[in-house]
C-alpha cells in the first residue's frame, strides 16, 4: 500500500482529536473526502494534492446571520446617497419628496389611496393591453406578472428573528441611554442634552413634523456628495469648529462644581 504523502511528516500520537494515521492511509485524505484518500491509495499522490488544493481554494458558505447581505444593503444604500447611478438614484429621491410633498397637501389616508389606485390602474391596464395583444396575434404568453407572482416574498423565522433581535438592541440601548441622560449620571451630558431640547422648542416653533422630515431627505442625498467633494476645506472649518466648542466646553466643566468628569 503507498504512503500517504501528507500523513508522513507527522509521527503518531501528534494528530489532533485522537485522530488514526492508519485510517488517513486507508482511503481518507486531508480534505476529509474519501476521493481524496482513493486518489492516495491508487498511487496517484500528485492528483490528491491538487483535489485538496482546489477545495481549499472554494469560497466560504456565508453564514446564517446574513452578513453578506447587510454589507450588500449597505453598499447599495451608500451608492444611492453618493449618486453612483445617476437614474435610479434619481427615481428614489423624486418618487420620496413626491411622498412627502403629497403629505403635506393630504391626509396620510387619501396619499395612500391615490397610490394605490395609480398602482392599480397601471397594472390593470397592462394586462389588459396585453389580453388584447394576445388575443390579436394569437399567442400564448401567459400572464405578464406570472414572474412577479412566483416570486418568494415569504420571510423566513430566521429573518424574522434576526430582525426582531436587531431592533430589541436597538430600544435596549435607546432606553439605557436616556435614563441615564434624564437620572443625571452624567452632569455634563445631561446639561447638554437639555440645551438641545431648548434649541428643538425653537425649531419646532418654525418647523412641523414633515418639513423636517423632508430637509432631512434633501440633506441625505446631498450632504454626501458634497462633502466627497470639499472634504479638505470642510474638514479644515470643521476642526476649528470643534476646538472652539471644547474650549466653551472646558470653561463651563471649570466654573460648574461636580460637573467635571471622573476619570476612570
Amino acid at each position: 500500500m503507498a504512503s500517504n504523502p501528507f500523513v508522513q511528516p507527522f509521527a503518531k500520537g501528534q494528530w489532533s482529536g485522537g485522530e488514526d494515521p492508519e485510517q488517513t492511509d486507508r482511503g481518507v485524505g486531508v480534505s476529509g473526502s474519501p476521493q481524496a484518500g482513493a486518489g492516495v491509495v491508487g498511487g496517484d499522490a500528485a492528483a490528491a494534492a491538487e483535489s485538496w488544493r482546489a477545495e481549499v481554494k472554494q469560497p466560504l458558505v456565508p453564514d446564517s446571520r446574513g452578513q453578506p447581505v447587510a454589507k450588500a444593503t449597505a453598499s447599495a444604500a451608500i451608492d444611492l446617497l453618493y449618486w453612483r447611478d445617476i437614474k435610479q438614484t434619481g427615481i428614489v429621491f423624486g418618487s420620496v419628496l413626491l411622498l412627502l410633498f403629497s403629505l403635506t397637501q393630504f391626509s396620510v389616508v387619501s396619499v395612500i389611496a391615490y397610490l394605490a389606485l395609480a398602482a392599480l390602474s397601471a397594472t390593470i391596464s397592462f394586462r389588459i393591453y396585453k389580453s388584447v395583444l394576445q388575443a390579436v396575434q394569437k399567442t400564448d404568453e401567459g400572464h405578464p406578472f406570472k414572474a412577479y407572482l412566483d416570486m418568494d416574498t415569504t420571510l423566513s423565522e430566521e429573518q424574522i428573528q434576526k430582525y426582531a433581535d436587531s431592533a430589541l438592541l436597538y430600544v435596549n440601548s435607546t432606553v439605557k441611554e436616556l435614563r441615564r441622560l434624564f437620572l443625571v449620571q452624567d452632569l455634563v451630558d445631561s446639561l447638554k442634552f437639555a440645551v438641545l431640547m431648548w434649541l428643538l422648542t425653537y425649531v419646532g416653533a418654525i418647523f412641523n413634523g414633515l418639513t423636517l422630515l423632508i430637509m432631512a431627505v434633501v440633506s441625505m442625498f446631498t450632504l454626501p456628495v458634497v462633502y466627497e467633494k470639499y472634504q479638505a476645506q470642510i474638514d479644515q472649518y470643521l476642526g476649528l469648529v470643534r476646538t472652539h466648542v471644547n474650549s466653551v466646553v472646558a470653561k463651563i466643566q471649570a466654573k460648574i462644581p461636580g460637573a467635571k468628569r471622573k476619570t476612570e
